[in-house]
């Protein structure tokens, strides 16, 4: 009998890793004719085969538009709580699911076919803000708190346009220019998740599908190393464009060697999410990764274990978009150096970056040891 020894190999190791409790929550979005169909049928097919249990949710506003749902009425408070409803029946079934697979007893992946955020590209800003006002909620909690991962797969439209069809989902209707349109409004409404990633048309449509794979295994631990996240020393020449920033505070606990434990602290005017990285060297060409969010009480109570060879990290990120590519500068404060880390995420080594006009690059600093967070925080 033959035996895929590299995927035996994957399965064995994901098992290592596994535990009963262990929940992965992703977000696929995009534009029109993005491939969000064909990922979700790869996604089942390949962590159901490395013992996962995989859950699909379905497009909310596609439902709600199958069932009736006028969208485009003039009605303004028709339109208003047809919103409303949509978004928090998208937060009541992700919830419910949530639930349902803390129950089933095995690792679970919860995969949203569009999220919170998607339904807000569709509003004026100041209708979002106020949907958000009346149901007591923000743009961190919708954004941030409620997701491991948002990958954001770029539409035929941008791109590949001899493939673009509105054949394949009754309820699309754009033309190639609206759905290009809609695509930007989407990544600009996601734009500072900590882990979104933009997939774009680069590439052909297999090895896209496969990026989808690739980076959920990332967020999940699980081995990927077939591309990177590139790290830049940069100045800051002139104006950035639109961002969105967040302050991160981030202290490192005690651990045991080849190990480093990492708290962070991220958000905004008052809203934060909190989260617990653990990185573990496995051997010279690999490491693993496991990031989960955790309340703000486990926060305060594990500081107590802080590394006190390390100094806590405070610095600004401002993250953007630039030539369909995504970006995330972190200025270090209460530095005396002005020290500015540019970091890129999916791509190859020896792949071309278009790095924005108003960045001036040093050097890269990917893999050097010197400028790893864990490094800078170490006390002199």
């Amino acid at each position: 009998m033959l035996i895929n020894i590299r995927n035996f190999a994957v399965r064995l190791h994901a098992t290592s890793y596994m535990n009963k409790n262990d929940i992965t929550k992703i977000v696929l979005t995009g534009g029109p004719c993005a491939g969000k169909t064909t990922a979700l049928v790869r996604i089942i097919e390949h962590f159901t085969g490395l013992g996962y249990q995989v859950f699909t949710l379905p497009e909310i506003p596609t439902i709600c538009i199958q069932a009736g749902v006028n969208y485009l009425t003039d009605d303004r408070q028709y339109h208003y709580e047809a919103e409303k409803a949509t978004l928090l029946m998208q937060m009541h079934i992700e919830d419910r699911f949530m639930d349902i697979a803390r129950k089933c007893g095995k690792p679970s992946i919860v995969v949203c076919d569009r999220g919170t955020m998607d339904i807000s590209t569709y509003l004026p800003e100041e209708t979002w803000q106020a949907l958000m006002n009346d149901i007591g909620t923000n743009t961190i909690q919708l954004r941030d708190s409620r997701y491991d991962a948002v990958l954001h797969l770029v539409s035929a439209a941008n791109g590949a346009e001899e493939f673009y069809t509105t054949a394949t989902n009754a309820a699309r209707s754009e033309d190639v220019k609206t759905a290009r349109m809609l695509d930007i409004k989407l990544i600009s409404a996601w734009n500072g998740h900590p882990h979104l990633r933009i997939i774009d048309n680069s590439r052909d449509f297999e090895n896209k599908i496969k990026a989808v794979i690739k980076e959920i295994s990332v967020v999940m631990g699980l081995p990927a190393l077939n591309e990177v996240q590139r790290y830049f020393l940069v100045d800051v020449t002139g104006e950035l464009p639109e961002t969105t920033d967040s302050e991160i505070t981030q202290t490192y606990l005690k651990s045991d060697p080849g190990s480093t434990v990492r708290l962070r602290k991220r958000g905004w005017d008052g809203s934060y999410v909190y989260t617990l990285r653990t990185k573990t060297q496995v051997s010279d060409d690999e490491c693993i990764e496991t990031e989960r969010k955790i309340s703000p009480y486990q926060y305060v109570t594990m500081l107590q274990q802080a590394d006190t060879s390390r100094q806590t990290i405070q610095k600004l990120r401002k993250t953007f978009v630039w030539e369909k590519q995504y970006f995330e500068l972190d200025t270090f404060l209460e530095r005396d150096d002005n020290l500015n880390i540019l970091e890129i995420a999916g791509t190859k080594d020896g792949n071309e970056i278009h790095f924005p006009p108003f960045i001036k690059v040093i050097k890269e600093v990917t893999g050097d040891p010197d400028y790893f967070n864990a490094t800078i925080a170490k006390i002199n």
